[in-house]
Order: structure tokens, then C-alpha cells, then sequence
């Protein structure tokens, strides 16, 4: 399932156009994204899941062709944590 199949389910099970539909979907997902980036917090879809951001701290890694050590700078990752309502569905309980 790609964004137009999400589009259209949207449409569907909604009376939203289906450019509605679009931007509907596209201010969610910049919701998640601007807050993740932010760092404010974490996005709780209750059932669905949580959006958080993972930070890593800066490491020593290898060079895989030459062996040498190397300085992985730190980072930050978007992490999802399922929820009981989707974990549910997806073990088909």
C-alpha cells in the first residue's frame, strides 16, 4: 500500500474528496514530522502506536575496507512502537 492507496481508503471511508483526502493525509504526516523534529515530545496514536526519537551517542566504528577506527558522530532516529490495538490485528486475534 503506497500514499494514493491511503488516499483513496481515506476517501472512501470518509465524504472527503479526494483532494481532501490528500491534504488530510499530508497534514498528519507533517504533524509527526514536525513534531519529532522539534524534540518536544513523542506522537501517541492511542491503539495505533508512538512516534518517538531515538538518540545515539557518538561512537568509535571501523572502516570496513581499511580497518581504521573511525568517529561515528551522534544522531538522532525516528523510532514506532506499535500499539495493543495494531499488535492485535496484525497476530489476527
Amino acid at each position: 500500500m503506497n500514499k494514493a492507496d491511503i488516499v483513496n481508503q481515506i476517501q472512501e471511508q470518509t465524504a472527503l474528496s479526494r483532494e481532501e483526502s490528500g491534504r488530510t493525509l499530508a497534514a498528519i504526516v507533517d504533524c509527526i514530522i514536525e513534531e519529532l523534529a522539534s524534540g518536544n515530545g513523542d506522537v501517541v496514536l492511542t491503539g495505533f502506536g508512538t512516534f518517538t526519537v531515538k538518540q545515539r551517542p557518538a561512537r568509535v566504528g571501523r572502516n570496513p575496507s581499511t580497518g581504521q577506527p573511525i568517529t561515528i558522530p551522534a544522531s538522532r532516529s525516528p523510532t514506532f512502537k506499535a500499539g495493543a490495538v495494531l499488535k492485535r490485528a496484525v497476530a489476527g486475534r
